[in-house]
């Protein structure tokens, strides 16, 4: 039997990867050499040895011919140096297994049971013949071989060279004799048997001469009882003793079979009595060489990588990476980090994932905070502006109520922004909810009041002398809190069925490298709910824009029309712009930045659009031409939706002071209006 491969102790991994037979050696694998072996079989055997090119050592537990034929074969397949062997006993310090083939042997490590010399038995041994040992039947063929010599005649072959034996040869005079190694080891376990049949003889059957019928026949079973518990002191001085399993204590000497100066001989290095006793400074290896070399059929795996078995091979593994999010859990096994955890560098432990969130030094922040300062600053100069001219004809022709509920909307748009970059909490979650879509909504809802007014008086107007109902500023106050108080209602229903709250969402920016994965603090506002809470804003929105189409023909004599209706055509596209930016970036590895950004900038951008086209001209006007800030004369309400349905007809001759009247209101004028009909105040911008 041949096991193949071991690992040095320094190497923890092999010591708990391998089937170990003793701690720190691992078999990489086990070859079985036949009882009869084939011709080239040992050629395949130093072939499959070679499989791994990494484990060089070879224990071998053989017969000293077989050892010599597996030696052959190495220096065959030019693997001299390459192997290392360990021989059991049946190498020993013998000489013929490594005869002719030193230099292939080189460096062997054997073993021999510690033994001396008995000699008394070498008297007796020597003093042996054929006349005075006639009982023991194989030592004529001893007797054969020792002296090259054959006992009978007709044995003898022609030209063989063999003579006849005399009986007059001598052991150890006319041949060479070495006592066997393990005669005091067949000494002492003749005496160990006789001692164990004495006190088993003495137990069973005392006082008895000869086998009494209790141990006749003899027990087996009980007389390895005795045999395991006898102890006495051997040939040679050392106490004989079994232990629990029946095994005598080891006594072994190491060698190793070194060559100096071309001289090759077994030299002790060491020897094991109860524990291992080594001088590694006596060890020599091929080639000279005094460093240990290294066998190991598998490197060590560096950290971060798990050992994957080769099947049929347990000493030997590849390394795989943990890769991914991954850990080396033990040398084997690589398992996914929590949730909230990332790997290490190297993949030998799980880290927590770092928590990002918008910074207000960030670019991403700070420009739509510059945006929202802006129009902050503006928005407070028209409603300083319109609070201070409060009573003039321009701010009362534009809706003061209604002018002020926009500017709210403008001013909670703009506002949005801070609660947007703002650390997200419950508290700041929660006010996300209410005022992301408020502002919107309170905009666009008194917008669409307005616009909705005046498609309602000049559609009335075709057809009737009488006011259409619902125009009264009180009355379009009702109808634009009715409007904002739907946003509002369906914002309740949310909380209610979800309560606002913070999370840190790891799945966002959890990057292919673990190493930039990131966890964002958000509110638990999905991009669905986003619509959702903006949807109702983007209704009102576009039903504005419809009225404002519907009322596009409206000279600026009389309303609002137009500057509305340009603002919701840019509003629509820099919402339709809004659209694809947001939701185009959801994979992206900055998906939080370009947003939040994206949202807070299109919504300033609404505001601001509301703010240019609808204020700005006013306050213009009011503050740089306080004479155009004058009354005009009022007409009737049937005066008014004919001039405005005959302007489609005839071009408006703008004058330099900005006025736009047509000739067929100067004529209107001037032919006066029938008793009784309905009058209303207008401005150069308003009815």
């Amino acid at each position: 039997m041949l096991h193949f491969g071991w690992c040095a102790d320094t190497h923890d991994s092999c010591n708990s990867c391998c089937h170990t037979s003793m701690e720190g050696v691992c078999i990489a694998q086990s070859v079985k050499i036949p009882r009869e072996p084939r011709p080239g079989e040992f050629d395949r055997v130093i072939h499959r040895l070679r499989e791994n090119p990494n484990a060089r050592v070879v224990i071998l537990f053989a017969n000293e011919d077989d050892i010599r034929r597996l030696l052959q074969a190495a220096k065959k397949a030019s693997q001299t140096g390459h192997f290392l062997w360990v021989g059991s006993d049946s190498w020993g310090s013998k000489i013929s297994p490594v005869l002719h083939q030193e230099d292939v042997a080189e460096g062997a490590v054997t073993i021999l049971p510690k033994r001396l010399s008995i000699r008394g038995f070498d008297r007796y041994f020597i003093s042996r013949t054929l006349d005075n040992n006639r009982r023991n039947i194989w030592f004529a063929e001893f007797w054969e071989n020792n002296f090259h010599c054959k006992l009978s005649r007709h044995a003898l072959k022609k030209g063989s060279g063999i003579k006849k034996c005399t009986n007059h040869e001598r052991i150890g005079k006319d041949s060479s004799y070495e006592q066997e190694g393990k005669v005091q080891f067949v000494i002492d376990a003749v005496y160990a048997m006789a001692h164990a049949l004495h006190r088993m003889h003495k137990e069973l059957c005392p006082g008895f001469v000869g086998l009494c019928p209790r141990m006749d026949p003899i027990n087996g079973t009980t007389l390895l009882r005795f045999i395991r518990s006898t102890k006495f002191s051997g040939i040679v001085g050392n106490p004989v003793l079994f232990n629990e399993n029946g095994d005598a204590p080891g006594r072994y000497e190491i060698y190793q079979y070194q060559i100096r100066n071309s001289s090759a001989e077994y030299r002790i290095i060491g020897h094991w009595a109860d524990r291992l006793s080594l001088d590694v400074s006596a060890m020599q290896w091929p080639g000279g060489v005094r460093q240990v070399p290294e066998s190991i059929c598998s490197q060590p795996c560096n950290p971060g990588e798990r050992m994957k078995i080769v099947k049929g091979t347990p000493c030997c593994w590849h390394c795989e990476r943990c890769d991914g999010y991954q850990y080396l859990d033990n040398p084997y096994t690589c398992k996914m980090c929590r949730f909230d955890r990332r790997p290490n560098r190297a993949h030998t432990t799980c880290l927590p994932i770092p928590i990002v969130k918008l910074e207000w030094s960030s670019p991403w922040a700070v420009i739509p905070v510059i945006i929202a300062v802006l129009g902050i600053g503006a928005t407070f100069f028209v409603v300083v502006t319109f609070v201070r001219y409060n009573d003039t004809p321009i701010v009362k022709a534009s809706g003061r109520e209604l002018s002020y509920v926009l500017l709210t909307g403008i001013f909670l748009c703009y506002a949005t922004t801070f609660l947007m970059i703002l650390t997200p909490d419950v508290g700041v979650c929660a006010l996300r909810r209410i005022f992301l879509g408020l502002g919107m909504s309170i905009s666009y809802a008194a917008l669409l009041t307005k616009t909705n007014r005046i498609y309602r008086i000049f559609e009335q107007g075709k057809v009737s002398i009488s006011a259409p109902r619902f125009i009264s500023p009180a009355s379009q106050l009702v109808i634009t809190f009715s409007l904002i108080s739907v946003q509002l209602l369906g914002v309740c229903i949310w909380f209610i069925l979800d309560p606002s709250q913070a999370l840190v969402d790891y799945e966002d920016q959890r990057t292919t490298n673990p190493e930039l994965a990131q966890g964002v603090l958000k509110c638990d506002i999905s991009d669905l709910s986003l619509i959702c809470l903006l949807g109702y804003s983007m209704l009102l929105m576009v039903t504005c824009t419809v009225y404002a189409i519907k009322t596009r023909g409206v000279p600026e004599t009389f309303n609002e029309a137009k500057p509305i209706g340009f603002t919701m055509y840019t509003t629509c596209i820099v919402w339709l712009a809004f659209i694809p930016i947001f939701f185009g970036t959801s994979q992206s590895a900055e998906k939080m930045y370009i947003q939040t950004a994206t949202l807070t900038i299109s919504v300033s951008l609404s505001a601001s659009v509301s703010l240019g086209m609808l204020y700005m001209p006013k306050v213009y006007v009011v503050l740089f031409h306080p004479e155009q800030n004058v009354a005009k004369r009022a007409r009737s309400l049937k005066a008014v939706v004919t001039a405005a349905t005959m302007s489609n007809k005839f071009n408006p001759k703008v004058r330099p002071n900005g006025e736009a009247q047509t000739e067929l209101c100067d004529s209107l004028e001037t032919h006066g209006m029938p008793p009784k009909q309905t009058y209303i105040s207008y401005s150069n911008h308003a009815i």
